[in-house]
Parts: C-alpha cells; sequence; structure tokens
C-alpha cells in the first residue's frame, strides 16, 4: 500500500489531540499556538489511517520552523519510518516552492533525531531547553 500525504484539515484536530494525549511527555499545544490555526502543516497516511503529521511555521526571512511532528502511537507497521521521511520531505518541499532557503527544527526524540540526521540535517549535538511565554 502507498502512502500519501495531504495538508492538515480542521478535522484532524481531535486525532492529533488523541495522539499527544497518548505519547508519554506530550501535551496538545492550544490550536492558536500551531500554524493556520491548526491546519498549517501535513498529514502521511496509508489509505484511511493517519499516520504522522507535523507542522511548518513561516516567517519573514528566508528561515521557516518544521515543529510538532507527532505520530500515531497505535501505528506499528515497517512503513513508520518511511512515512515520517516522507513527512519531512513534503515539508521541506512546500517550504523551498515558499521561497525559504533554511528550515530549522528541535527535537528531543532520538528515533526522530536521527532520521532528520540521516536526510542531511545538522546538529550541534548540545542541549537545548525550550523557552515559551505567554504573552
Amino acid at each position: 500500500m502507498e502512502l500519501n500525504t495531504r495538508v492538515l484539515e480542521t478535522q484532524d484536530w481531535e486525532t492529533l489531540e488523541s495522539w499527544w494525549a497518548n505519547w508519554k511527555d506530550w501535551t496538545a499545544p492550544p490550536k492558536d499556538f500551531l500554524p493556520n490555526h491548526g491546519t498549517g502543516g501535513f498529514m502521511v497516511q496509508k489509505k484511511d489511517t493517519p499516520i504522522v503529521a507535523g507542522f511548518v511555521y513561516l516567517s519573514n526571512s528566508k528561515a521557516c520552523w518544521l515543529e510538532l511532528v507527532i505520530s500515531n502511537p497505535e501505528y506499528r507497521e515497517k512503513d513508520r519510518k518511511d512515512a515520517i521521511k516522507l513527512l519531512i520531505e513534503e515539508l521541506e518541499e512546500f517550504a523551498r516552492s515558499m521561497g525559504y532557503k533554511y528550515m530549522l527544527t528541535m527535537g528531543r526524540n532520538k528515533h526522530l533525531i536521527e532520521i532528520h540526521k540521516s536526510m542531511g540535517w545538522g546538529s550541534d549535538n548540545k542541549k537545548s531547553i525550550e523557552l515559551i511565554k505567554t504573552l
């Protein structure tokens, strides 16, 4: 079966919330924290089964931010890693098509970090701390 990618839709929110709730140490961000109120990204699925989703924050510079990659905790098929790579490739291509030159991301999941590295992403290997303030 073939993996396919599509733009996130409003009705995906319940699915994403359930994924965040089922992954240890994750909390669903507020919808208004996400690009386009939770639709500013892509979903990879196989047939009708959603596998992984991620968001891209656009800026007024040549840099954008790939963030909050979240996957279906119940999906354990052999093509899971391929689905994650496809998501990253789609987000990269989307950013390129919008005129962006740089894409950044932050992560703490060792498997996701290794996937990024295998796709040519660089890392300084120093620990980072996420800082967020609600204004």
